[in-house]
């Protein structure tokens, strides 16, 4: 049997099979706000408005480790008053290996919050319940589209400069 951490790691390596391995994953940082409690917490006549925004930072950490954060920002309001707020940064740091040069950049900006997704979901929807709310359920987020997008902005404000 072979010794390492079970995840096919040092197997990639050798085979110089493409892997993405998750070495660790945390709650970075997390709020919740309940600023009009217990007023917020009384029924409802009309549905609250929710927001959501997602967004993905990453950074090397070493010669093929990357740590990604995934930063989800909830708020619900009304048409007089916030009810609540959540801000989570979830990251993790994920050793990547065997993966072309020009591939990297996506597979750590797509495929690393893509795995992160599930667990800060869970948190947020705990945080929210636990502040006396029904969970909130973030539907599934499709981080190649907002990799898409944000290389556009990026293309854009390149393109852009000043006239």
């Amino acid at each position: 049997m072979a010794n390492g951490n079970g995840n096919g790691g040092a197997a990639a390596e050798e085979n110089k099979a493409p892997a993405i391995n998750v070495l660790a994953q945390y709650a970075k940082d997390l709020s919740f706000e309940n600023p009009n409690a217990p007023r917020s917490l009384a029924p409802r006549q009309t549905t609250p408005q929710i927001e959501i925004n997602v967004n993905v930072n990453a950074r090397k950490v070493g010669e093929t480790d990357f740590e990604v954060e995934l930063v989800i920002e909830g708020q619900a309001k009304d048409a007089d008053s916030k009810i609540f707020r959540v801000d989570l940064t979830y990251g993790g740091v994920f050793r990547v290996i065997n993966i072309p040069e020009d591939q990297i950049h996506p597979v750590v900006m797509i495929e690393c919050p893509r795995l992160l997704f599930p667990f800060a979901r869970h948190i947020v929807a705990d945080a929210v319940r636990n502040g006396g709310f029904p969970p909130l359920m973030i539907d599934p987020v499709d981080f190649a589209a907002l990799y898409r997008a944000r290389a556009e902005e990026a293309a854009a404000q390149q393109g852009g400069g000043a006239a």
